[in-house]
């Protein structure tokens, strides 16, 4: 009986019928968290499905006047995009939009009584996702409502680049989320700050958006192991005043091979997700030589992945959107 699963009532008739039993884990979890290459490439339609109604509820996003909307706008607006793609069966949760302070809140759920207006300076915080019978989606994206502080600014640089980090990293086989969760903190830690929650959750393929038992998280002891998808969302909240999280998801995979180097096996990370993150919240100046060529790399694929998918308005604010830095 696996104790993290398994039902009291199971334990609680097994024993009333006297038989026995022993704790351990569920022999199914490894193999379910492992995606085989059907269940890959399926999820990989699945995101571009869903990037391609990200870009059309962003340029309609973008469009609107500042001042003009609520949360309870956004959450609308958004889940309309994706039913507009006739696949949606479900959303993967309730989804996320919080402005101001409430973007602070990491499980902020927005109310009629919490409904909050996005005004001119704030940021607002979107975490959503969908469920479609290839694929299971969750992305974050945190957008300016007008124009932001310089210092929203600099920690929405700082979030991008712990994101950035774990996007390019290589490792060696069997480390775990806990070994790697600190390259997704280090930008935040030599400023002194730090986020309260695990770089990474595992997701399912029209399953579970939290999927276990991988995680990117300093109490996570799972080797990772190619097929694993996880999602790479750093953050930092600032109680009381914004809240800044970047999420794309990302599968393990086999490093792709390197001249000169040594002959130990290491995974990488392929990413699923293409949506352009916000160049008007990046400070260019706070990003390396090989952080500009990244996210310059990568939105060039958002514009080859999912601009034949988008409508003429949202082809134009893709354009736009994925400028070079």
């Amino acid at each position: 009986m696996d104790r993290g699963s398994a039902p009291i009532l199971v334990v609680q008739e097994l024993e009333e019928a006297g038989i026995a039993w022993v704790a351990g884990q569920d022999p199914c979890l490894l193999p379910k968290a492992a995606k085989n290459p059907a269940e890959i490439a399926a999820t990989r339609e699945a995101h571009l499905r869903d990037g391609a109604a990200m870009c059309e509820f962003l340029t309609w996003f973008d469009a609107q006047p500042v001042g003009s909307l609520t949360e309870i706008d956004v959450v609308t607006a958004l889940e309309g995009y994706r039913r507009a793609t006739n696949a949606l069966l479900d959303i993967s949760f309730d989804t996320i939009a919080g402005t101001g302070e409430h973007g602070a809140i990491m499980h902020y759920r927005v109310t009629e009584t919490t409904n909050k207006r996005l005004e001119d300076g704030h940021l607002i915080v979107v975490d959503s996702g969908g469920q479609y019978i290839d694929g299971t989606t969750d992305i974050t994206r945190t957008l300016p409502v007008g124009q932001p502080s310089d210092e929203a600014l600099t920690q929405f640089t700082r979030v991008l680049q712990g994101m950035i980090g774990i996007s390019r990293l290589r490792f060696p086989k069997g480390l775990a989320g806990r070994d790697i969760d600190a390259i997704a903190r280090f930008p935040l830690w030599v400023a002194g700050q730090d986020f309260d929650h695990g770089t990474g959750h595992g997701v399912g393929v029209y399953l579970c958006v939290h999927e276990g038992p991988q995680r990117i998280s300093r109490v996570s002891e799972i080797p990772l192991q190619p097929g694993m998808i996880l999602s790479n969302e750093p953050g930092y909240y600032r109680e009381g005043a914004f809240g800044i999280r970047l999420e794309n998801l990302i599968v393990v995979e086999d490093a792709p091979k390197l001249e000169g180097a040594d002959n130990r096996a290491q995974y990488a990370f392929e990413t699923l997700t293409w949506v352009p993150i916000d160049l008007r919240l990046i400070r260019p100046e706070m990003l390396s030589p090989d952080e500009k060529l990244w996210i310059n790399q990568y939105h060039r694929l958002c514009r080859d992945r999912i601009g034949p998918r988008l409508s003429d308005a949202a082809r134009v604010w893709l354009e736009q959107s994925t400028r070079a830095l």
